[in-house]
């Protein structure tokens, strides 16, 4: 049996101004029940109120690419896509503890 090896990602997402808890919102009713996701954590950046971080981590990488093709999941991202002002950093992780 081939070892399914842990994948991350921490990425960072400014948002309109005035528009982060709305885009939390929309993100967090969306990504509640996603195969194959260990944890998906929305965290409000605490120096810019307009930058929200999504650390998320999955069983793999192919379980997050097939998380994308989910209904909810892509209806909250045409529904935040009014809000997003664009991407900052994005970093892909092999978690190891924790």
């Amino acid at each position: 049996m081939e070892e399914i090896f842990p994948y991350g990602i921490i990425a960072q997402i400014n948002v309109k101004a005035g528009k982060r808890d709305a885009l939390i919102e929309i993100l967090a009713n969306g990504t509640r029940k996603m195969p194959g996701n260990i944890s998906y954590i929305i965290s409000e950046d605490m120096a810019d109120e307009n930058s929200i971080w999504v650390t998320e981590y999955w069983l793999s990488k192919e379980d997050h690419s097939a998380s994308l093709q989910i209904a909810a999941v892509q209806n909250a991202i045409a529904q935040g896509r009014e809000f997003i002002e664009g991407f900052g950093h994005r970093f892909e992780v092999t978690p190891k503890a924790g």
